[in-house]
């Protein structure tokens, strides 16, 4: 018997980002709200994060909330009709229930229904994890147009009397439309993890141990020194890569927007790749905090909103977080 030929999907050969869209929490939380119960100070804090403020979104106000705002903002600016995207991915962490899925909640709100949906954990890496894939799926014909989204309400998994990380958390989504693209608009990506190192920033628990009373509601923690040292040595290494990857130098960027995790990270990291003057740097850090898998896309969209000249350039987007994780790309901005 003769077996027949299966068919496989093929589809653009290119693809880019076509718009952002942004969403902060309704609160904006300044240092002076938390130095109480980790015995600290504005200025410790402002010195070892380079954070002022940072958004969080009220107890009714949830990332789900969080996520249909800044999608719907990326979609009307998109000039994509809802109902062509058929791919919507969540980056998140703090999806409090584990089922169903948020971006299946987000494709329906936004009227993308029955695009294919599913959230994928990658903490602070979410973002460039989400868009890897969004570009993979598009380009192999699985999908056409997609909306990524990186959604948290980290206050939600916070401990206020840890000092390890509790005062660096906000609460926001940024959100991004995917589509076709006559010439590249995505480099292909570094990305990877170190799992040997995972209890180095992550949850101090689990669920069934707090269902079970031998635990506190689970909350983020993190080695600060380890991070710190990881963040900054190993992965400059994968920005330069990823520059590699491209086909460009530092030279060539009109931005560079890394993981909003630390000020003293960011500025680092400028050094260590050698950035012209020329390049602006995302530093959404200092009134937004950090927000993991929406930092990203938060920081670009406010770039664009002061920097329009950026429009067409090219920018370098890394994330990385929890569990290790890592990923980075360059893009062009919209």
């Amino acid at each position: 018997m003769s077996i027949p030929t299966l068919k496989q999907s093929t589809g653009a050969q290119f693809t880019r980002i076509y718009s952002y869209g942004a969403a902060r929490g309704d609160l904006i939380v300044p240092n002076e709200e938390l130095i109480g119960p980790i015995d600290s100070s504005d200025e410790w804090i402002q010195q070892r994060t380079g954070i002022v403020t940072r958004t969080r979104a009220s107890h009714d106000l949830s990332a789900t909330d969080l996520a249909t705002t800044a999608a719907l903002e990326a979609i009307e600016k998109s000039g994509v009709a809802p109902e062509l995207i058929d791919l919507v991915i969540v980056a998140t962490i703090s999806n409090v229930r584990q089922t169903p899925s948020m971006a299946a909640v987000v494709a329906d709100r936004v009227g993308a229904n029955p695009a294919a949906a599913y959230d994928t954990n990658a903490a602070c890496a979410g973002f460039s994890y989400a868009v890897t894939q969004a570009d993979a799926l598009i380009r192999s014909g699985a999908g056409h147009y997609a909306l990524v989204v990186g959604a948290e309400k980290l206050s939600d998994v916070v401990d206020p009397t840890d000092r390890s990380i509790s005062f660096l958390l906000g609460d926001g989504a940024g959100a991004v439309v995917i589509g076709p693209s006559d010439t590249p608009g995505i480099a292909a990506p570094v990305w990877g993890s170190d799992g040997s190192k995972a209890d180095a920033v992550g949850m101090n628990a689990t669920l069934t141990q707090f269902r079970d009373g031998e635990t506190e509601w689970p909350t983020l923690r993190q080695e600060g020194q380890t991070v710190f040292r990881w963040a900054v040595w190993d992965m400059a290494k994968v920005a330069k890569q990823a520059l590699e990857a491209a086909g460009i130098t530092s030279a060539d960027l009109a931005a560079f927007i890394p993981h909003q995790a630390n000020m003293r990270i960011i500025d680092e990291f400028a050094k260590q790749l050698g950035l012209p003057e020329h390049v602006v740097i995302g530093r959404d850090i200092a009134t937004t905090g950090n927000t993991s898998a929406a930092s990203i896309p938060l920081a670009t969209h406010r770039l664009l909103a002061e920097h329009p000249e950026l429009s067409g350039g090219l920018a370098l987007q890394i994330g990385f977080g929890a569990g290790l994780v890592f990923g980075a790309q360059v893009i062009v901005l919209p």
